[in-house]
């Protein structure tokens, strides 16, 4: 008879009940996380895809209240990294090999359409055999259309969660799930790579909202799926919170790799700071995507979403060797080239490169 494991390998979905029972239990990890492994080696192989990751801005007009980066957060010290620097970071991370660079920053309203899309297309002019990801949040479709034709290829937005009452404990009023949504929405339909998800472990979760965050997602179809636990920070109303799980975390990242076989799933940084070599084991869960640093040195602990993350040497571009190894040592093998989502070349019928 069919295990619950392999009924959701084959099916790519349960019930919500089954789902449940696979997310509050952790007697079916072990199948889980082999099964989760198969899955991506069958997809994707041993390869492992590193992108340029660039914080540029650590300025943002929203009051999340998770986040270390808020507006209201009085002890955050802001920076702005010009466009020269962000060519520079992309100029050494392409010498290291990366084919893949990801802007990432705060809603930060310095960077207006006419600044992000001479930055994305001096990048494009310089690179033109690269792909640019872009993370700077909320933003209109007629933005986005800016930045698509600029030269924009990819998009990450995170909904963190897709329940309504649990999104608005976590936001603002001036924070809406449907505008997130619709974002997400339009990204896909102006021709984005679009990632999203969410975060495992923040305060008034329940399962009932994870598996809605699943249902969703399987809703939107996103080419990537970032999740990783909800650490607190001790300059926002959830200071005092407890942190999600590691064990949650890498559970829910093999769920996601049998429900979404094509996608692409980073290991996070995050992952890697709530556990000693929790990004290695992510990707022998499921995950095939790890995101090295290329901020300058100086601002890379300024951009500080959550307490204690990982700004060593190992985790930043410079130590893309370690990297490798440590890749190596848990049985899979870091690749430079771009690296679609095989949900993306299946609907485009694009060829990798």
């Amino acid at each position: 008879m069919e295990t619950i494991i392999e009924k959701l390998a084959h099916t790519h979905d349960l019930a919500d009940s089954e789902l449940k029972t696979l997310i509050e239990t952790d007697k079916f990890d072990k199948e889980l996380f082999s099964t989760a492994d198969a899955v991506r080696r069958q997809a994707y192989g041993t390869d492992v895809y590193i992108r340029g990751l660039i914080e540029f801005t650590n300025f943002c007009k929203r009051n999340c209240y998770y986040c270390g980066i808020r507006r209201d957060n009085c002890n955050a010290q802001r920076y702005r990294l010009t466009k020269d620097e962000i060519l520079e970071c992309c100029d050494t991370g392409y010498s290291l090999g990366f084919r893949t660079f990801v802007l990432q920053g705060g809603e930060d309203e310095y960077f207006t359409d006419e600044v992000m899309c001479d930055i994305v297309s001096a990048i494009k002019t310089n690179h033109p055999d690269c792909v640019i990801t872009l993370s700077i949040g909320e933003r209109s479709y007629e933005t986005y259309q800016k930045l698509r034709i600029a030269g924009a290829d990819r998009y990450l937005l995170r909904h963190e969660t897709a329940t309504e009452e649990h999104y608005e404990k976590l936001h603002p009023k001036s924070s809406k799930l449907i505008i997130r949504k619709k974002c997400l929405y339009d990204l896909k339909q102006l021709g984005y790579q679009v990632g999203s998800g969410f975060m495992i472990g923040s305060p008034y979760q329940t399962t009932e909202n994870i598996i809605s965050d699943l249902r969703f997602l399987q809703e939107l179809k996103p080419h990537m799926i970032g999740i990783g636990p909800f650490i607190s920070h001790g300059d926002t109303p959830f200071a005092n919170e407890p942190s999600g799980t590691f064990e949650m975390t890498v559970r829910m990242i093999s769920i996601l790799r049998l429900m979404f076989p094509e996608s692409l799933i980073p290991a996070t940084t995050a992952l890697g700071t709530i556990k000693k070599g929790g990004r290695e084991f992510g990707l022998s869960v499921g995950a095939n995507v790890v995101m090295p640093n290329l901020s300058p040195k100086s601002v890379r602990k300024k951009y500080s979403i959550y307490k204690d993350k990982i700004c060593t040497d190992e985790e930043a571009a410079e130590g893309v060797a370690k990297l490798r190894k440590s890749v190596e040592k848990a049985g899979y093998n870091v690749v430079t080239h771009i690296g679609h989502a095989k949900s993306y070349i299946s609907n485009k019928g694009e060829s990798d490169a």
